[in-house]
């Protein structure tokens, strides 16, 4: 999926998104519960620090095996190996647009996504000798999952990814959508920014990826899935997923074309909902793509809280936080990333229509 820097076609257009990232970098109720898996380990915990706050389930804490080294697994996830974390509080489902709704009528904030371009700031930023953006380009806007008619390579995903003028978490499509019957869904086209700003003004923060990913597991250890190792299927789903042939098919045998509501699937062991599919969730951390890598024999990490600074060679000046838990677009066929020790990276002022996040304290 999007590593930030979006290919969509042409020399300007490209530079444009570039440019516009670059810029964003410059600024700064409730839904049925379906049973329990019934595979989910309900893990033995320490006892909670007093009465749960409303709508967040205790996490706590423990010893795990951290990232993959199973064949499904892309490059960053591996080595897997042994960190512990101490035991925190996490929403148990992700951040929906009623509550998004609540904070921005509280403080007035106004997102990345809604925010225009400057153009001076832009091309400073750029090459000598880059052309500038289409000056109608330079509006606010997010990237809209824009599914092709037609199969179309995968090594491409300006095939399926457009920005859009006017799409924002208010505009999930653009002008012209609203949130009216969506309240109940995850907010989306939130940066790591935003989500930064939500969660101060809730009192809570952003879980670090070794919080987030202890949480997915649910107290299964060294499992594929959230739910288990049972791979789901266009026929079977145990989150929102992709049904189909991506991009061009979408079969919607879950009966969601997008998002879903929250809590529509059964939780995991800990009683968290979603942390597989419907939208990628923002992490605390900087990215850094071989991070496992450092990790010596035997090593047990106690509660990191990530790298210092982000790396990932394929984008070397631009910064990046850690995204996880897949989203509605993932399919065994394209990334797979589903997974509770997949992990993407995006740069902290880009949001796109299929990430979101909730919070821990």
């Amino acid at each position: 999926m999007n590593r930030t820097i979006v290919k969509l076609g042409g020399i300007a257009v490209l530079a444009f998104i570039a440019a516009l990232l670059v810029w964003w970098f410059l600024q700064k109720k409730d839904s049925p519960e379906p049973e329990s898996f019934e595979n989910a380990y309900q893990a033995a915990s320490a006892p909670a620090p007093g009465e749960a706050p409303e709508g967040m389930v205790w996490i706590p804490g423990g010893q795990f095996l951290m990232g993959s080294n199973d064949r499904m697994a892309w490059e960053e996830e591996g080595p897997a190996h042994h960190v512990k974390v101490k035991g925190f509080w996490m929403d148990k489902q992700e951040v929906t647009n009623a509550q998004f709704s609540e904070f921005v009528a509280a403080t007035g904030y106004v997102t990345d996504a809604e925010k225009a371009p400057v153009l001076e700031e832009i091309m400073a930023q750029l090459p000598p000798g880059t052309p500038p953006p289409n000056p109608k380009d330079l509006v606010a806007g997010s990237m809209v999952f824009s599914p092709p008619t037609r199969d179309v390579p995968l090594n491409d995903i300006s095939n399926w990814w457009k920005w859009v003028h006017g799409a924002s978490w208010k505009h999930p499509e653009g002008p012209g959508s609203d949130l009216k019957g969506r309240e109940q869904h995850p907010v989306i086209h939130i940066s790591w920014n935003d989500a930064m700003a939500y969660c101060k003004w809730a009192g809570k923060r952003l879980p670090t990826e070794a919080e987030w990913e202890f949480a997915a597991r649910g107290g299964l250890e060294g499992k594929n899935f959230v739910w288990g190792d049972e791979a789901p299927t266009d026929d079977k789903t145990f989150a929102n997923t992709w049904q189909g042939k991506f991009p061009a098919e979408n079969l919607k045998r879950d009966g969601y074309v997008g998002t879903a509501p929250v809590g529509q699937y059964a939780p995991n062991g800990y009683g968290l909902y979603d942390m597989a599919g419907n939208v990628w969730e923002w992490c605390q951390d900087w990215y850094d793509k071989y991070l496992y890598q450092s990790c010596g024999p035997g090593e047990v990490r106690d509660n990191p809280n990530g790298p210092p600074a982000s790396r990932d060679p394929s984008q070397p000046n631009m910064p990046l936080r850690v995204q996880k838990g897949g989203s509605y677009l993932c399919h065994d066929s394209y990334c797979q990333r589903y997974r509770p020790s997949a992990r993407q990276a995006s740069s902290p002022e880009s949001g796109m229509s299929h990430v979101g996040f909730r919070c821990v304290r």
